[in-house]
């Protein structure tokens, strides 16, 4: 590990943020064992609340889908910058926290290949719910 991804390697449960292609804020949430360093990309959501704060935060985005489809634009919308490395996802340290609200999941997931790297693109490591417009086309 590094200092810049030591999150990363930390507790699961945490947020590891990182700056990519020098433009954009990118969220993942720790998942491994101290010491693995394994994390998920937080790729795209689906906005139920606080979508005109995220509209404030994304004026580009012409469509309430596009506000959160994909790693860079999600960071955005929620105001995700470095700062929030190492946020508790449990604890909601934050005001970012990972929970089961409730509310039945919108389809069955699906995997397919990962998309946007150039390594292990085969790899069915893409999990989302088809036919979901939130979702990052690329």
């Amino acid at each position: 590990p590094t200092r810049r991804n030591a999150t990363m390697f930390g507790e699961a449960g945490h947020m590891y943020v990182y700056f990519t292609y020098g433009m954009h804020w990118c969220a993942n949430a720790v998942c491994g064992r101290i010491g693995e360093g394994v994390g998920v990309l937080i790729r795209a959501l689906e906005p139920l609340e606080g979508i005109e704060r995220m509209r404030a935060s994304r004026p580009r985005a012409r469509r309430d889908t596009e506000l959160c489809s994909g790693p860079a634009r999600l960071a955005q919308a929620l105001g995700i910058t470095g700062a929030n490395d190492g946020a508790d996802l449990v604890v909601g340290d934050q005001g970012f926290k990972i929970f089961d609200d409730g509310i039945p999941s919108p389809g069955t997931p699906m995997a397919s290949p990962r998309i946007g790297i150039s390594k292990a693109v085969e790899l069915p490591w893409r999990w989302h719910v088809a036919g979901n417009p939130h979702v990052s086309r690329r």
